[in-house]
């Protein structure tokens, strides 16, 4: 097997009270690709900015390559290099062009050559179709579009796993297959990737493991086609039977 990237265990999350993760635990391969699944407001947005450290826990640990990710490390800038997100709503810089978002981290997080990181912008935007947008405006940009050049950036900084949170959610339909596009090829480069998505046949063909959260907990952890075809709760089976469409299209 794969050597170990990222441990967590006893992953608690609350907002007062309001217990968001519990008692959460799961380890992560290099290589490996992770979709997850649930409702709405099960946690799995928070669990993903948990992951890097955007939110701080209550309990438990995160472990990525030997090194805790906790908002007390003061070696977390380091550790957070390691760690590639892209979210809903690209977050990109609207007075930037695509090309100055990119490099912007590399040149001042991690202090590279402007040179070095422009050719490697570059080649990173014409192979998701955008070199011709390198100087254009986010607003200058579609939705899909916007949400490639925000997975260019991310790749810009060398991660060693990526987190994808709900990135089509925001588009229109004919746009997300082109993002979808791009992080299946991701995924045949032997990425390590944890996807949250809505987006059931994708899951199905990225996925080396599909997990269901549900009221903070890890409901069903299994292989897609266990998960689509023989799941092993009631919970999963009530959650895919939300999907049927979906699934009687494949």
């Amino acid at each position: 097997m794969a050597e170990e990237l990222l441990k967590i265990e006893h992953l608690t999350k609350k907002y007062e009270e309001n217990i968001i993760l519990n008692d959460v635990g799961l380890t992560v391969h290099k290589g490996e690709v992770i979709v997850i699944v649930g409702p709405s407001g099960c946690g799995k947005s928070t669990f993903l900015r948990c992951i890097n450290a955007l939110e701080p826990i209550q309990g438990g640990t995160i472990v990525l390559d030997g090194e805790n990710v906790e908002t007390g490390n003061r070696n977390l800038a380091r550790v957070r290099e390691k760690i590639g997100m892209v979210f809903q709503n690209y977050e990109l810089f609207p007075h930037l062009t695509i090309s100055e978002n990119i490099m912007l981290a590399p040149i001042k997080v991690q202090k590279r050559k402007k040179e070095t990181v422009k050719q490697e912008a570059m080649h990173l935007l014409q192979r998701v179709g955008l070199e011709e947008k390198a100087d254009s405006y986010p607003r200058q940009l579609s939705g899909g579009q916007k949400q490639r050049a925000a997975i260019v950036r991310a790749l810009c900084m060398h991660p060693e796993i990526l987190l994808f949170d709900e990135v089509t959610a925001a588009l229109d339909p004919e746009m997300v297959r082109e993002v979808l596009d791009v992080m299946l090829g991701l995924a045949a480069q032997g990425r390590t990737m944890l996807i949250v998505t809505h987006e059931m046949q994708f899951a199905r063909a990225v996925a080396d493991r599909i997990l269901l959260i549900d009221k903070g907990k890890i409901i069903e952890d299994s292989n897609p086609e266990t998960f689509f075809t023989a799941p092993k709760t009631m919970r999963a089976k009530q959650f895919l039977n939300t999907f049927s469409y979906e699934l009687n299209d494949k």
